[in-house]
């Protein structure tokens, strides 16, 4: 039986993925009956990512994925720039081990571009992030960053037309061979060029329409564009009736 820390968890990864889009409903009960578990287990991993600022709640409506606007987008990726560029200043020292690391997360990007498999796409491209600060070893903003992460991935499916998956990739492997190399100041000044450029890729027009559904169901209907509201036949003679 799951905990409420790791059904919040498997949200995180479930939007990281690409699997639950901005806006998804997140219903108690059909959540409690797919872990297993209770409501107030339910809840309580929902109260934690709505803290999170992950998932919105409506008292009337429910729990649903955030959905953030374009003012919070750009506060998202500033918030990452700041931290990531930041910790990357400090940089002292990456061990063996830890660049052993870092490449093979990079590795399974590429066998996931490679592949076609965009969840697992998705999901390493942004995980690298906090894989980075892992290595880096501060689990703190690790933590700050995944929960970043996923709000910026929310943000790419609403604003973004392209991932551009394989330019990320390689941004990652510019990085990381700065780090090796024990330049710093490199792999900073890469590391803002590589948040900028996802930035820069915010398309507000990308945008899904919110009355699409709408506008298409009552949109006049081809064959009756000439004619009005109401009887287009004869009152009395039926449908199948035929000519005299």
């Amino acid at each position: 039986m799951p905990t409420s820390p790791e059904i919040a968890q498997r949200i995180v990864e479930a939007i990281l993925s690409e699997k639950l889009a901005p806006g998804a409903r997140l219903g108690e009960q059909p959540l409690a009956d797919l872990f297993k578990v209770s409501r107030t287990l339910v809840r309580e991993a929902l109260t934690r990512l709505a803290a999170r600022g992950i998932v919105t709640v409506n008292a009337r409506r429910g729990w649903f994925v955030l959905e953030p606007s374009v003012a919070e987008a750009r506060e998202a990726f500033e918030a990452r720039q700041v931290i990531e560029t930041g910790m990357l200043r400090q940089f002292k020292a990456l061990p063996p081990e830890s660049l052993k690391l870092l490449r093979g997360h990079i590795f399974r990007e590429k066998q996931a571009i490679k592949s076609g498999d965009v969840g697992a796409r998705s999901y390493l491209l942004g995980d690298f992030h906090v894989c980075l600060a892992e290595t880096l070893g501060n689990s703190l903003l690790a933590d700050t960053l995944r929960d970043l992460t996923a709000r910026t991935t929310l943000i790419s499916m609403l604003y973004q037309s392209s991932p551009q998956a394989e330019k990320s990739c390689r941004e990652h492997e510019d990085i990381v061979a700065a780090l090796a190399k024990g330049d710093a100041a490199k792999a900073e000044r890469l590391m803002r060029a590589h948040i900028g450029a996802v930035e820069d890729g915010i398309d507000v027009s990308a945008a899904p329409d919110p009355l699409e559904k709408l506008r298409v169901a009552l949109a006049p209907v081809a064959a009756d564009k000439q004619q009005p509201l109401g009887r287009t036949r004869p009152r009395g003679r039926p449908r199948s009736a035929p000519h005299p």
